[in-house]
């Protein structure tokens, strides 16, 4: 078991054109966001795993639009890294995210308990690489990650293995009263990510761009000039924390899984991401939260 130990990278697409495709209209002496990121110094992805293992760590996300993201990575430090594999600073992810009919995993994140979690399956696009993934809580309120490899041709489904591995964890962990049989999958989400490396500190960030999500069903929501920057430091902020603050951008409580899920069901109670929904997301009103506590159970 580790604790919050996420991959940072495998090939994938350049992130300069990416993440520079919806400024091209922004004033000349506006930064562009991929002009920054090709200007930094390279660091490997064994590297990076050998240098950003902090004992303790605080994880703060933000949501940049895109156009001011360059003004932003313009202040980061002299000898800011930007992981590159095989020439490639943009990296492609694919999740899919599991659930209970009743939507247990979005029920007990949206009120906060303590035993909550979340399955999804990862794959690295470019590599076809995959991976079944269950998040719970640990001590101290830390994210715990326990992942094993998966077969892509299964991404979108649990097999016999895959639900034994998901009961073995729960066990482990002490997530209650749910069969992992009863798991399906709900939710797609799709993003090119770049990561940065702050050698002076050890923390590292990640930049998410091309965002999107898409419901079992097939309904659809895109956010292509909108980034969700997440900062992984030790106790302190980083520099990154300051430079975003500086801008104006303070920390938001968002989450791809209930986000998404949120912004593409109006009907569900959202008050946990009220805010990033309303700014962000064009959800009108403000998020009612149920009487009802169906699937969040008491833990």
């Amino acid at each position: 078991m580790t604790i919050a130990d996420e991959r940072v990278g495998v090939p994938g697409v350049d992130a300069a054109p990416l993440l520079d495709e919806y400024t091209d209209a922004v004033v000349d002496e506006q930064v562009r966001p991929g002009d920054v990121i090709a200007g930094l110094a390279a660091i490997s992805l064994d590297e990076i795993i050998a240098q950003a293992s902090l004992q303790t760590r605080v994880d703060r996300k933000y949501v940049v639009p895109v156009p001011e993201l360059g003004a932003v990575l313009a202040g980061v430090e002299d000898d800011a890294r930007v992981v590159e594999i095989a020439g490639l600073r943009g990296l492609g992810y694919e999740s899919v995210y599991f659930d209970t009919p009743d939507l247990r995993s979005y029920w007990l994140a949206e009120h906060g308990r303590r035993r909550r979690f979340k399955i999804r399956t990862r794959t690295y696009l470019e590599s076809a690489q995959s991976y079944l993934e269950v998040k719970t809580r640990g001590g101290r309120s830390s994210t715990v990650k326990d992942r094993v490899p998966y077969l892509g041709a299964d991404v979108r489904l649990l097999t016999d293995e895959g639900r034994g591995y998901v009961q073995a964890v729960f066990t482990e962990t002490g997530v209650p009263g749910v069969d992992p049989g009863s798991l399906i999958p709900v939710l797609t989400t799709r993003y090119t990510r770049t990561t940065l490396f702050l050698p002076s500190s050890g923390s590292r960030a990640t930049i998410d761009t091309q965002l999107s999500w898409e419901l079992d069903t097939g309904k659809r929501l895109e956010r292509l000039a909108m980034a969700i920057v997440e900062t992984k430091s030790g106790q302190r902020a980083s520099a990154v924390d300051r430079l975003l603050w500086s801008h104006g951008h303070r920390p938001a409580v968002i989450s791809k899984y209930g986000t998404g899920m949120a912004a593409l069901n109006p009907e569900l109670p959202a008050n946990k991401w009220g805010r990033v929904l309303q700014q962000h997301f064009g959800r009108p009103g403000r998020p009612q939260r149920a009487a009802l506590d169906r699937g969040a159970g008491r833990s």
